[in-house]
C-alpha cells in the first residue's frame, strides 16, 4: 500500500496535476456558454460535467507525461529540473511510456461517450499536445505551441456541449493561447542561460530579458483583446467585461512583479495565473446568472 501512494505521489510530481487550474476554469467556461446558448440554461449535466473533468485531466497528463518523456535529456543537465521522477530515476522509462499510452487510451475513450466530433478528433489533439515537446527544440514559436495546447480547452467545452466549433471558443482559444504563451516567456526566463548553452528556441536564450519581457507583454495585450472579442461573439454581457479588464489588471501586477524580482517568477506564474482563469470563469458565471 505504501509503495503504491509512493507511486501516485511521484506521478503527482511529474505531473503536477495542482496545475490542472489554468485550464480547467476555461473548459467550464466554454461550457456554461455554450449551454446557455443552446439550452437557455448554463447547466448542462452531471454526465457531460464528469466525461469532461476526465478529458481534461486525461490529455494534460498526457502532455505533461509526454513532454518529461521527451526533455529527459535536456532536464537531466538542469539543476532546476534534477529532482523531477522522470529524470531521478523513481519513474523509469518504460513506466513513463505505458502511462503515457494510459493517459491517450482513457482520453480517446472518454471522447467516445462524450460525441462523435469529440471522437473524431481525440487523435489530432493528442498529436497537438505532444508537438511543443519537439518545436522547442528547433523553433521559437514552441511557447505559441503551448499556448493552443491550452486554448484547445474552451474549444472542447463548447465541442463537448455543442458537437460543433462556434466562432466565439475560436476567440477565446487565441485568448487562452497568447495568455500561456505570455506567462511561459516569462516562465522561461528561469532557464534562459540554460537554454542558451543547450541550443533550446526559447524566446529569452534567442532574444535576451528586456526583449522578452516586451513580448509577453505583447502577447498579454493580445490575450485581453481576444478576450474582449470573446465576450462580443458570445453575446455576453457588462460583468464578462469587467471580468476581463480585472484579468487584464491581474496580467500587469504579473510582469510589475517579475520586472521588480525574477526570484519571483515562480509566484508570478503560478499563484496569479490560478486567479485568473478562475477570476475569469467566475465573472462569466456570474454574467450568465443576472
Amino acid at each position: 500500500m505504501e509503495k503504491f501512494k509512493q507511486i501516485l505521489l511521484d506521478i503527482n510530481e511529474l505531473i503536477v496535476f495542482k496545475h490542472s487550474v489554468f485550464a480547467l476554469p476555461f473548459i467550464m467556461t466554454a461550457m456554461i456558454v455554450a449551454s446557455s446558448i443552446k439550452n437557455g440554461s448554463m447547466w448542462f449535466g452531471f454526465r457531460l460535467l464528469f466525461l469532461g473533468v476526465i478529458c481534461a485531466v486525461s490529455a494534460r497528463s498526457f502532455a505533461m507525461a509526454f513532454n518529461r518523456f521527451m526533455d529527459e535529456d535536456i532536464d537531466r543537465p538542469n539543476p532546476r529540473c534534477a529532482n523531477r521522477p522522470s529524470v531521478d530515476g523513481r519513474i523509469g522509462r518504460l513506466n513513463l511510456i505505458l502511462f503515457i499510452l494510459f493517459c491517450a487510451l482513457v482520453f480517446i475513450a472518454t471522447t467516445y461517450f462524450i460525441n462523435d466530433l469529440a471522437f473524431y478528433l481525440s487523435v489530432p489533439i493528442l498529436v497537438v499536445l505532444g508537438g511543443y515537446s519537439i518545436f522547442k527544440r528547433f523553433c521559437s514559436i514552441a511557447h505559441l505551441v503551448l499556448g493552443f495546447c491550452l486554448g484547445l480547452a474552451p474549444i472542447a467545452g463548447a465541442i463537448a456541449v455543442t458537437q460543433s466549433i462556434p466562432m466565439w471558443s475560436v476567440l477565446l482559444c487565441f485568448g487562452v493561447m497568447f495568455w500561456t504563451a505570455g506567462f511561459d516567456v516569462l516562465y522561461s526566463l528561469q532557464d534562459m542561460e540554460y537554454d542558451k548553452s543547450a541550443g533550446l528556441f526559447s524566446i529569452p536564450s534567442r532574444y535576451g530579458e528586456d526583449a522578452s519581457m516586451f513580448i509577453s507583454a505583447l502577447f498579454h495585450t493580445i490575450a485581453v483583446i481576444f478576450w474582449l472579442f470573446f465576450c462580443w461573439g458570445a453575446g455576453l454581457g457588462i460583468w464578462a467585461y469587467v471580468g476581463v479588464i480585472i484579468s487584464g489588471i491581474i496580467l500587469l501586477a504579473e510582469h510589475k512583479i517579475v520586472r521588480k524580482d525574477f526570484s519571483k517568477i515562480d509566484r508570478a506564474f503560478f499563484t496569479l495565473n490560478g486567479y485568473l482563469s478562475f477570476v475569469f470563469f467566475c465573472f462569466i458565471w456570474l454574467d450568465l446568472f443576472l
